[in-house]
Protein backbone atom coordinates (compact mmCIF):
# COMPACT_ATOMS: atom_id res chain seq x y z
CA UNK A 1 0.00 0.00 0.00
CA UNK A 2 1.35 3.28 -0.99
CA UNK A 3 1.85 5.29 2.58
CA UNK A 4 1.59 8.85 0.96
CA UNK A 5 -1.95 9.44 -0.72
CA UNK A 6 -3.24 13.02 -1.23
CA UNK A 7 -6.57 13.16 -2.41
CA UNK A 8 -7.87 16.73 -3.52
CA UNK A 9 -11.04 18.13 -4.06
CA UNK A 10 -11.49 20.74 -7.09
CA UNK A 11 -14.96 21.96 -6.83
CA UNK A 12 -16.02 18.41 -5.96
CA UNK A 13 -16.73 17.35 -2.54
CA UNK A 14 -14.96 14.14 -1.71
CA UNK A 15 -17.61 11.49 0.09
CA UNK A 16 -16.44 9.10 1.93
CA UNK A 17 -16.97 5.98 -0.70
CA UNK A 18 -15.19 7.79 -3.46
CA UNK A 19 -11.89 8.38 -0.78
CA UNK A 20 -12.49 4.86 -0.15
CA UNK A 21 -12.14 4.16 -3.83
CA UNK A 22 -9.27 6.01 -4.50
CA UNK A 23 -7.48 4.63 -1.67
CA UNK A 24 -8.40 1.03 -2.71
CA UNK A 25 -7.06 1.72 -6.47
CA UNK A 26 -4.48 4.21 -6.51
CA UNK A 27 -3.05 3.02 -2.67
CA UNK A 28 -2.74 -1.02 -4.10
CA UNK A 29 -0.70 0.50 -7.45
CA UNK A 30 3.04 -0.28 -5.58
CA UNK A 31 2.57 -3.73 -6.01
CA UNK A 32 3.46 -3.18 -10.04
CA UNK A 33 6.79 -1.08 -8.50
CA UNK A 34 10.36 -2.45 -8.34
CA UNK A 35 10.86 -3.38 -4.41
CA UNK A 36 13.12 -0.38 -3.77
CA UNK A 37 10.73 2.04 -4.87
CA UNK A 38 8.27 0.92 -2.45
CA UNK A 39 9.04 2.28 0.53
CA UNK A 40 9.06 5.50 -1.01
CA UNK A 41 6.18 6.18 -3.58
CA UNK A 42 3.60 8.91 -2.92
CA UNK A 43 0.93 10.07 -5.21
CA UNK A 44 -0.94 13.07 -4.99
CA UNK A 45 -4.64 12.56 -6.30
CA UNK A 46 -6.68 15.98 -7.72
CA UNK A 47 -10.54 15.33 -8.25
CA UNK A 48 -12.16 18.01 -10.58
CA UNK A 49 -15.51 18.47 -11.67
CA UNK A 50 -15.87 20.44 -15.33
CA UNK A 51 -18.73 22.16 -16.18
CA UNK A 52 -19.37 21.93 -20.12
CA UNK A 53 -22.18 23.32 -22.06
CA UNK A 54 -23.21 19.80 -22.73
CA UNK A 55 -23.47 18.54 -18.68
CA UNK A 56 -21.25 17.91 -16.13
CA UNK A 57 -17.44 15.86 -16.38
CA UNK A 58 -15.05 14.57 -13.83
CA UNK A 59 -11.56 14.72 -14.17
CA UNK A 60 -8.74 13.32 -12.45
CA UNK A 61 -5.56 13.51 -12.03
CA UNK A 62 -3.10 11.54 -10.68
CA UNK A 63 0.80 12.49 -10.10
CA UNK A 64 2.99 9.12 -8.82
CA UNK A 65 6.12 10.24 -7.34
CA UNK A 66 8.86 7.31 -7.42
CA UNK A 67 12.73 6.78 -7.19
CA UNK A 68 13.90 8.90 -9.69
CA UNK A 69 11.00 9.53 -11.99
CA UNK A 70 7.43 11.21 -11.80
CA UNK A 71 4.48 9.51 -13.13
CA UNK A 72 1.16 11.30 -14.28
CA UNK A 73 -1.61 10.66 -15.62
CA UNK A 74 -4.89 12.02 -16.36
CA UNK A 75 -8.39 11.35 -17.42
CA UNK A 76 -11.80 13.31 -17.97
CA UNK A 77 -15.20 10.79 -18.13
CA UNK A 78 -19.03 11.61 -17.27
CA UNK A 79 -18.08 9.43 -14.60
CA UNK A 80 -16.25 10.16 -11.64
CA UNK A 81 -15.20 6.23 -10.71
CA UNK A 82 -14.71 5.18 -14.09
CA UNK A 83 -12.19 7.78 -14.47
CA UNK A 84 -10.38 6.48 -11.62
CA UNK A 85 -10.72 3.19 -13.52
CA UNK A 86 -9.05 4.48 -16.81
CA UNK A 87 -6.16 6.55 -14.81
CA UNK A 88 -5.41 3.31 -12.47
CA UNK A 89 -4.70 1.27 -15.58
CA UNK A 90 -2.41 4.17 -17.42
CA UNK A 91 -0.38 4.59 -14.16
CA UNK A 92 0.18 0.00 -14.49
CA UNK A 93 1.05 0.36 -17.74
CA UNK A 94 3.93 2.95 -16.80
CA UNK A 95 4.59 1.49 -13.72
CA UNK A 96 5.73 -2.17 -15.70
CA UNK A 97 7.52 0.48 -18.37
CA UNK A 98 9.35 1.56 -15.25
CA UNK A 99 9.87 -1.17 -13.52
CA UNK A 100 12.17 -3.06 -16.88
CA UNK A 101 13.73 0.07 -17.14
CA UNK A 102 15.02 -0.22 -13.72
CA UNK A 103 15.79 -3.79 -13.87
CA UNK A 104 17.54 -3.42 -17.31
CA UNK A 105 19.60 -0.35 -15.78
CA UNK A 106 20.88 -2.48 -13.22
CA UNK A 107 21.76 -5.43 -14.71
CA UNK A 108 23.64 -3.11 -17.27
CA UNK A 109 25.62 -1.60 -14.10
CA UNK A 110 26.20 -5.30 -12.98
CA UNK A 111 28.28 -6.37 -15.91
Amino acid sequence: MISSVDITGIKYAVNEKTRKYVLDKIGKLDKYAPLHARKSMAADVKLCEVNKDHGNKYEVDVVLQVPGKVITASDTTLNMMAAIDIVEAKLIAQLRKYKTEVQKRKVAEAV
